[in-house]
């Protein structure tokens, strides 16, 4: 990595999705453009950014080819038009099975996609809101995926993959990508905690985009985007309900110092 690229400013986008898409997209336009403003090379959506409802059947309806569709147009135009990275939170991709793959997709500056990661870990919790089931619309992806950037690698994983720690460890990436829609009631008892353990474990940045505040149907989401350096140190964070664009700059060189004076990852005995 040359000295140029030593030091990365991110951008972490906390949204209120709700229920139509055109608005939804237009929003994250809105604060693509004031993170390319803000003199970020990296942004990153939350999980759901194109349509959060209540009516979790409504993500089928909007459902995209891979490599086809109005919202993967709209990254990679995005990202081609500000001249950035963009790692495009979830958006419904369709499955053979009549479910959706939740699909978190990276997008160079030139509008590559460089990677497709479709989310692992499906949610199901019974909550004080109701009960929740992701697998009911969404088929669960098989495979880790990561994609080289300028800056390092970068992993991807989205929101309830964050309580499964082997999963990072196979990534072994300098930053991890955690877009995610928590519930309050888990946003407040493990949100902080389990992203920065995920940064301790691994050595690596952390930026964490959240959806925020209530959603059409009452459904209420926790925010607290966050971005966490290597050491567990929050960078950046957001509140629980405005829609936001948090920067940071991120050290290539202060993190393989870490790296470096404690070397745990090279310490590893179980695979």
């Amino acid at each position: 990595m040359n000295k140029e690229m030593d030091i990365l400013r991110v951008a972490c986008v906390q949204i209120n999705s709700g229920d139509l898409p055109e608005k939804n997209l237009q929003t994250a336009a809105q604060l693509l453009a004031c993170a390319a403003k803000g003199g970020a090379k990296l942004a990153v959506l939350p999980e759901f950014f194109p349509l959060l409802s209540a009516d979790e059947s409504l993500k089928l309806t909007i459902a995209e080819e891979d490599g086809r569709g109005m919202i993967q147009d709209f990254l990679r135009d995005t990202a081609q038009k500000l001249g950035l990275f963009i790692i495009g939170g979830t958006i419904p991709l369709r499955a053979s099975n009549g479910r959706v793959y939740s699909a978190s997709q990276i997008y160079s500056d030139k509008g590559v996609r460089l990677a497709r990661y479709d989310k692992i870990h499906l949610f199901r919790f019974a909550g004080k809101q109701g009960f929740i089931d992701e697998a009911q619309t969404i088929i669960a992806g098989q495979t880790p995926m990561t994609a080289k950037t300028p800056w390092g690698i970068i992993g991807l994983s989205v929101c309830y993959d964050l309580r499964f720690p082997e999963l990072y460890r196979n990534m072994q990436a300098d930053i991890i990508s955690a877009p995610s829609a928590f519930t309050v009631e888990t946003g407040k008892a493990h949100w902080e905690i389990l992203l920065r353990c995920r940064a301790v474990e691994n050595l690596a940045h952390v930026i964490a985009p959240a959806q925020c505040g209530k959603h059409p149907g009452g459904r209420t989401t926790y925010g607290h985007s966050m971005i966490v350096n290597p050491w567990g140190n929050i960078l950046a964070e957001a509140d629980g309900n405005e829609e936001t664009v948090l920067f940071s700059d991120i050290d290539a060189a202060a993190r393989n110092a870490w790296r470096d004076r404690l070397p745990a990852l090279k310490h590893r005995k179980l695979s």
